[in-house]
């Protein structure tokens, strides 16, 4: 797939200088440099809601029981 991007002469010129140094082009530089800023920044399936609750004031139950008064 094909995207446009628009980035600063002096992000060129520095992927030029890496493209030059490690034999590479430009697209695949692009490439590697997404697929680590993904595998770094994208959770982890098990862990999206591990410690939800922790810097809440209130605990989970009573959060709920509070909605459910809401009902009544």
């Amino acid at each position: 797939m094909r995207t446009i991007v628009d980035i600063t002469e002096e992000q060129i010129q520095n992927l030029a200088y890496l493209c030059g140094a490690q034999n590479i082009s430009r697209a695949e530089i692009i490439r590697r440099a997404i697929a680590f800023y993904l595998k770094e920044k994208m959770p982890k399936e098990n862990n999206v809601a591990f410690g939800i609750w922790k810097n809440k004031a209130i605990d989970s139950m009573s959060y709920q029981e509070n909605l459910r008064n809401e009902w009544l």
